[in-house]
């Protein structure tokens, strides 16, 4: 394809140089005119046509935006450009179409430079691969083994509903969420002011009395001092501590053993195992319908995990399968995964249907994870009570056994 260099007009009058790649002149104003440009002139261009170019790319056209890219933006992003390419519009056109549909963004400034990419003769997927953190690898290889298929547009609708479908799960999970934190956050902060303008009251009048005050009215009010005028020590202990702890669960050998005692904690072992039992069929499911190789599939499944214990079970079945094993048996061994999982698999791999069945297998365990959180939030909500019930139980108690205590010696002295 040859370069043309161009001079527009934008929507707002200004005018605006760069250089694109296209195979005729006729094409190339098209593309212009698609990124919502007005072409004054249109030329090929020269080796300083491009230096001019590259020059104010890097001067400041694309914009600094805060925050990342939001999955949701990647989603309508995958959507379009599937519709556009099965529409019968090139990848590039389809790339400067939705250019100038988007809003000033940092996305906008990543289409950019992947369309920019294409254009010097990069392939669609290599222009991905450059920003990883807003497309992974699962993202990146599913849309090689589109372009080597042919079926990119297929492969872009699939990974769409994909990543809708682990979306509508966490938008599932953090919903459900909401309820208990908010009673923690209500109650952590009715207990402060307890603790430290209540408390005090009470103490004042009890220093009155000059008495010895009972160990659990004095560890309130220690405690309701400390909280009133330290309260910082207790801040900077508590971010310590977190941080603390991320540092010591980055050491591998830390890593290892939380991943497997969480996996033994009753209730929350079994919701991370059907976490990852859904993300391992529903990725590996995605990969597989999309044409990338079962090994390849397995190492990007295995980084989608997120626990050592499964990701090193996964691990065993893709040495397995190069050593000419199937699926379920290594599956089975690792002892890991469900054994309803594993006959599912088993019967996918002798039926010639592997895809379809990891799809049911993520459809159901999908289900499975929502009714898991619904039932432990059904327990967690009467704990929460209780536990809360006892601090402030703990607090009344702590403020009237010195009344107590003080009417003993009134009704004495009488």
């Amino acid at each position: 394809m040859a370069k043309f260099a161009y001079k527009a007009m934008n929507k707002d009058g200004k005018q605006t140089f760069g250089v694109l790649q296209a195979d005729t002149l006729a094409l190339a104003i098209n593309d212009i005119r698609s990124l919502g440009l007005y072409p004054t002139t249109v030329r090929p261009a020269t080796k300083a046509d491009e230096r001019r170019a590259l020059r104010q790319g890097k001067g400041g056209i694309s914009e600094l935006y805060f925050g990342g890219v939001k999955t949701k933006e990647i989603v309508i992003m995958t959507r379009q450009l599937a519709t556009l390419i099965d529409a019968g519009l090139p990848l590039l056109r389809s790339m400067n179409v939705l250019i100038a549909q988007q809003k000033p963004c940092k996305l906008r400034d990543i289409l950019r430079e992947i369309a920019s990419d294409i254009q010097t003769g990069a392939t669609f997927s290599e222009g991905l691969a450059k920003h990883p953190k807003q497309f992974d690898k699962l993202f990146v290889n599913m849309v090689r083994a589109g372009e080597i298929g042919g079926i990119l547009e297929e492969v872009l609708n699939r990974l769409a509903t994909y990543m809708e479908r682990r979306q509508a799960l966490k938008r599932r999970v953090k919903s459900a969420m909401v309820y208990p934190i908010f009673v923690i956050l209500i109650a952590t902060g009715i207990v402060f002011f307890l603790l430290t303008y209540i408390v005090p009251e009470f103490g004042a009048i009890f220093e009155d009395f000059g008495s010895k005050l009972p160990w659990m009215t004095q560890f309130l009010m220690d405690a309701g001092e400390y909280l009133k005028y330290q309260w910082w020590i207790l801040s900077l202990w508590l971010n310590g501590t977190i941080i603390a702890l991320k540092l010591l669960f980055k050491i591998p050998i830390i890593h290892s053993i939380r991943d497997r005692v969480v996996l033994k904690i009753p209730l929350v072992g079994d919701l991370v195992t059907k976490v990852a039992v859904a993300r391992f069929a529903r990725t590996l499911g995605t990969l597989v319908t999309s044409g990338v190789p079962i090994l390849q599939s397995l190492r990007i499944t295995k980084e989608t995990i997120g626990n050592e214990v499964v990701e090193n079970a996964i691990m065993k079945v893709h040495d397995g399968i190069k050593e000419g094993d199937t699926i379920a048996a290594p599956l089975d061994e690792a002892k890991v995964f469900p054994p309803m999982v594993v006959n599912m698999i088993d019967v996918g791999e002798e039926t010639g249907s592997l895809d379809a069945m990891l799809m049911k297998v993520a459809d159901i365990y999908d289900a499975e994870v929502e009714a898991a959180v619904e039932g432990l939030l059904q327990l967690l909500e009467p704990a929460i009570i209780v536990f809360l019930g006892g601090i402030v139980g703990f607090i009344v108690i702590a403020l009237y056994l010195p009344i107590f205590a003080l009417a003993d010696v009134m009704s004495g002295t009488t």
